[in-house]
């Protein structure tokens, strides 16, 4: 019922509109001239209010815009005392503007599904008992907050209880189950499905993993692509066509505005307009689904482009959950269990891959737990901390295969991890796809030089640059794009960042807190599977296709209508049915793009 009173109440002007066009056709009927002209007048009047608004505001800031034509016909409409035809114009300029928006809230849909999922309220936790339920934006850090079996998370922290179960598909979109103890990261979004649970609130709900993910998907749905600024210069080009085709009209007519109103009624309006957003949010709709968050739709345009696909290793192209393959102690002064210990509760901190498998393979060792101070991480070069007042860091080494790190005191090694990772499931074969699409394929990864062309071995037709810094990577890009072509960029960790936000597009696998990489990026994939690539690129092409499908059929169509009415073919009121129909056509042609192959 409620969703059948909303459907009314978004098209209640174009109702009003219609009625008020039947009451002037039965006022006609009974020669109440007066009172039918004034009814119509109003009618016209609330159907186009929003063009001529519109209008204004694009002559105020200097921008072309199609909808000139629509006031054209209307006012020779009225010069003319077509007023049946004015009043139909109207409705159609209401509808096509309601019906717009009803597509693209369709295709805004399975976006917003994302925002409904996170809780209003929570409940805390004081003095070790149950207290209020408040709401989400009222509770402050260092707050804690009981999560009940079953409830999704509506705010980082760090698990208080002692043991915790989670799931994490929703942010990753890996079906894993994620065991949890007393210290760990808590992340918004995810799902308790063990015990219940006490979590310390450590940011805000504006701070939050998922309100990130919220914030990409209202600026997803308020971006305006530069395609549809592509789609207004094609306008400037039909309203040259449409003002030569009603000249002619006019002058071939013996200076009869009513033929010349037929042609404008026909290219009133333009169905471009309407149709090209409502592909471009289809797009984003579908690749959601795929679990895949497109934060700019002008992002959509450039991929569909694109020339260039630029890939880091680590979490990219191989798995990102390297193991442990050997460990070694190198100081007499500690046992394997101590630094075990050490390096679990620094690497604990770390969002990279290999701090990941030295955290698990320290768990399998039953290490300790402790906890670091005074942590501090340098991207792309290591992390170190405090621990009973000692300082202690980890860093890369300076291996064949940069696959291995070593744990210091001060300057002094204590002890070394080695290490393996897998290239993705599918990586293989859609790599070679790509490499057949005429795709120009790099790796840029920081890793040494032997590991990343064993990889690029491996998958074939790949040019590597290895040991690359971020600024490195930055360079790469700088240098493709001032060769003109058009860079993709698809990364994983922070250190991709600056090399994400300079491409023309940047796609990131988001399995983590990856924050910087995510905000840097254009395309957000929320989960670590790379087909996932592929994927955004057939969403990025079919939407772009049908974009422009949508324009060229509006105008071909539309341009054979008003050649027709220039002959005297096509009168006035049957421009206005014929155009209507083309403008339902292009729509419901564009809203194809929402739907997922």
């Amino acid at each position: 019922m409620k969703e059948k009173t909303a459907l009314l109440k978004t098209f209640q002007i174009p109702v009003i509109v219609f009625l008020g066009i039947i009451l002037y056709i039965i006022l006609s009927f009974l020669h109440q001239e007066t009172i039918s002209v004034l009814v119509i007048l109003i009618v016209t009047i609330l159907g186009s209010f929003r063009l001529f608004k519109e209008s204004l505001n694009s002559i105020l800031k200097r921008q072309f815009a199609l909808d000139y034509i629509a006031i054209l016909a209307i006012l020779v409409s009225l010069v003319t005392h077509e007023y049946i035809v004015a009043g139909i114009l109207a409705l159609m300029i209401a509808s096509g503007r309601t019906l717009e928006d009803y597509g693209v809230a369709q295709a805004k849909k399975s976006l917003t599904k994302l925002i409904d999922r996170i809780p209003n309220e929570v409940t805390l936790w004081k003095n070790n008992k149950i207290d209020t339920r408040l709401n989400i934006g009222k509770i402050k850090i260092g707050d804690e907050i009981v999560i009940r079996k079953g409830e999704v998370i509506g705010l980082d922290g760090i698990l208080a209880s002692e043991t915790g179960l989670t799931d994490e598909s929703s942010l990753t979109g890996e079906p894993y189950t994620i065991d949890k103890i007393k210290g760990d990261f808590i992340r918004s979004g995810t799902i308790n499905i063990g015990n219940p649970i006490v979590v310390k609130v450590t940011k805000l709900q504006a701070d939050s993993t998922y309100n990130k993910i919220i914030d990409m998907v209202k600026r997803a749905q308020v971006e305006k692509s530069p395609f549809i600024r592509l789609a207004d210069r094609y306008s400037a080009i039909f309203t040259i066509i449409t003002l030569f085709i009603t000249a002619f009209a006019y002058i071939l007519s013996g200076f009869d505005l009513t033929r010349a109103l037929s042609v404008l009624v026909i290219a009133t309006p333009c169905p471009l307009i309407i149709a090209t957003p409502i592909a471009l949010l289809g797009g984003v709709s579908s690749s959601s689904k795929k679990h895949i968050i497109v934060k700019k739709l002008s992002s959509l345009e450039k991929l569909a482009r694109a020339q260039v696909l630029i890939f880091d290793k680590t979490g990219t192209i191989t798995l990102g959950r390297p193991k442990v393959t050997e460990f070694k102690k190198l100081s007499k002064d500690y046992t394997d269990e101590q630094i075990l210990t050490i390096a679990q509760a620094i690497e604990r901190n770390s969002l990279h891959p290999l701090a990941k498998a030295i955290v698990e393979f320290s768990r399998e060792r039953r290490a300790p737990t402790l906890h670091a101070e005074k942590i501090e991480e340098k991207i792309g070069v290591g992390i170190s901390g405090a621990i009973a007042g000692k300082r202690y860091s980890l860093s890369k080494l300076p291996t064949d295969d940069g696959m291995a790190i070593g744990i210091f005191k001060n300057e002094r090694q204590i002890g070394i991890f080695r290490f393996e990772d897998e290239i993705k499931p599918q990586a293989k074969a859609i790599i070679k796809n790509l490499e057949k699409e005429n795709f120009e394929l790099f790796i840029f990864t920081g890793d040494k030089k032997e590991a990343a062309e064993r990889v690029a071995l491996s998958l074939g037709g790949v040019r590597v640059q290895a040991e690359c810094t971020p600024e490195d990577k930055q360079k790469g890009i700088e240098k493709l794009k001032k060769e003109g072509k058009i860079t993709a960029m698809v990364g994983d960790g922070i250190n991709d960042a600056p090399a994400l936000a300079l491409s023309d597009v940047g796609m990131v696998f988001s399995n983590e807190e990856q924050t910087a990489a995510s905000e840097a990026a254009d395309i957000v994939f929320l989960g670590g599977d790379f087909s996932m690539v592929n994927e955004s690129l057939k969403i990025a092409k079919r939407t772009i296709s049908i974009a422009v499908q949508s324009i060229l059929w509006g105008i071909g169509i539309s341009i054979v209508g008003m050649i027709a009415a220039s002959f005297g073919l096509i009168p006035p009121i049957g421009g206005a049915f014929l155009q209507e129909g083309i403008d339902v056509a292009v729509i419901i042609n564009a809203l194809r793009a929402s739907r997922i192959n």
